[in-house]
């Protein structure tokens, strides 16, 4: 299945059908109120600022459905589903057109203000689901039947496994295989020539069958450190529920009435991330515009303050698990960036005098703006770390691997609460703020770290 394909599919509809409600919206519009300004219904059509409106308001509403996050997922789609969500994204798109655009009519009784909106939303409304439901009832028809499927590779061979398994067949799922964990009997339930391997094979057997989801049903109740392993493939990995894991803090996703827990998803909703993406990449824009000046004069005191280069560069493992290179204002000698691995202290003697300034007010971490922009950070998340301390943190933490679901921030309820880490027994200890966000992460909850933050900055107490 073509995820690309399919939300071209639901953008062009979407666009299509706004663009033909709001012509004969405009038609109606004309009987009831432009035809006392306008000579002839041509005329009124023809004006610039209908012409105008007849494009930018199918923008609009694609606008609209974009920030709602209707086009995250294109597939597995439900049609009582699109009902409400057409239903709530028509209704405030049709609130904010009637005040913007509609109320600048003049009508001869105020009555027809009525009749303009319910035009409006009902066409809207109809035009939008009809082809949305077009699209969505075909897609459900080629799942049925087999022609378009999902192909999963089931992570486990005991009796969960199997039960997942023949489940998610009756729904149209491809089972690809089953892959052995290294915990399990040796007496496997599923026959010997669906397992495809063991969990070494992993990254081969995703190559090879093309595999869009990892299914984990094992037997075994501690499946943490398996499910950190997984994020390198950095696709969907969903866990069969079971009364004896520990994964009450993730999100339960289920499909088609088979409870599952996502263990690669947020709290977010759908729309809440599209609309954290964008203020991310305004505000980080906007950021490294204003701080131009700032960023200068840091650059030239930081080159003064001691021999080396201006900006430290170091690997860190973002979303998902993915390694990238995060930037800072050099804070320490040159020669202590050579020692490995190690954890910055109060008082650290391999921290320069100007350096010590800006870890206190934080000034060495605006760099990181530009990690925001480029898509490896958001504003607010959890911490990023080195891989040399993670690998150690899931040995005592193994939930540690829910942090990889949020893309790491330049600030956290962690740092705001608890500040910079010692040792990774105070990393693991930090942790726990980190987790206290995951599961309660909000765009609210984003603006309320954020102030702190900034007081933090004034206040100079970084460090």
């Amino acid at each position: 299945m073509n995820r690309q394909r399919q939300t071209i599919k639901y953008v062009f509809t979407d666009f299509f059908t706004a663009a033909l409600a709001w012509l004969l919206f405009n038609l109606l519009r004309f009987s009831e109120v432009a035809q006392y300004e306008f000579s002839s219904l041509a005329n009124f059509l023809m004006h610039y600022q209908v012409m105008e409106g007849q494009v930018l308001i199918p923008l609009f509403w694609l606008i609209i459905y974009f920030f709602s996050g209707y086009y995250n997922k294109p597939f597995g789609k439900s049609r009582i589903g699109e009902l409400f969500t057409t239903l709530a994204t028509v209704t405030m798109g049709s609130v904010m057109i009637f005040f913007i655009v509609v109320l600048n009519d003049l009508p001869q009784s105020f009555h027809i203000y009525y009749r303009l909106f319910f035009y409006l939303y009902g066409l809207q409304f109809f035009l939008t689901y009809t082809g949305r439901i077009a699209i969505t009832s075909h897609a459900l028809r080629k799942q049925r039947r087999r022609e378009w499927f999902e192909r999963v590779l089931i992570i486990g061979t005991g009796t969960n496994a199997v039960k997942m398994g023949n489940d998610l067949y009756k729904l149209g799922y491809h089972i690809t295989g089953f892959v052995r964990t290294k915990e399990e009997a040796s007496e496997a339930k599923v026959e010997p020539d669906r397992i495809l391997g063991t969990t070494d094979n992993i990254a081969k057997l995703l190559e090879a069958h093309e595999i869009d989801e990892l299914i984990v049903a094992v037997d075994d109740e501690n499946v943490a450190l398996l499910l950190y392993s997984l994020y390198q493939y950095r696709i969907p990995v969903k866990v069969m529920i079971d009364k004896k894991n520990f994964l009450s803090k993730v999100k339960i996703a289920t499909i088609h009435s088979i409870p599952v827990i996502d263990v690669t998803e947020n709290n977010f909703s759908e729309a809440e991330r599209n609309i954290k993406w964008f203020i991310d990449k305004v505000a980080s824009f906007c950021i490294l515009i204003l701080l131009l000046p700032l960023y200068l004069y840091i650059s030239l005191r930081v080159k003064m303050s001691s021999n080396g280069p201006v900006f430290f560069k170091q690997e860190r493992i973002g979303y998902r698990g993915k390694p990238f290179t995060i930037y800072k204002f050099r804070t320490m000698y040159t020669d202590s960036l050579q020692q490995g691995p190690l954890l910055t202290a109060i008082d650290d003697k391999r921290v320069t005098p100007y350096g010590g300034f800006l870890r206190k007010y934080r000034l060495d971490e605006i760099p990181q703006f530009w990690n925001v922009l480029k898509g490896d950070m958001s504003l607010v998340g959890p911490r990023p770390e080195q891989r040399y301390y993670i690998d150690r943190i899931v040995q005592k933490a193994p939930y540690y691997y829910l942090l990889h679901n949020v893309r790491p921030g330049i600030t956290s309820w962690g740092m705001v609460k608890y500040g910079y880490a010692e040792t990774v027994d105070k990393m693991i200890e930090r942790l726990d703020f980190d987790i206290l966000y995951y599961e309660n992460m909000s765009l609210v909850l984003d603006i309320k770290i954020l102030i702190y933050t900034i007081k933090t900055v004034f206040t100079g107490k970084g460090v």
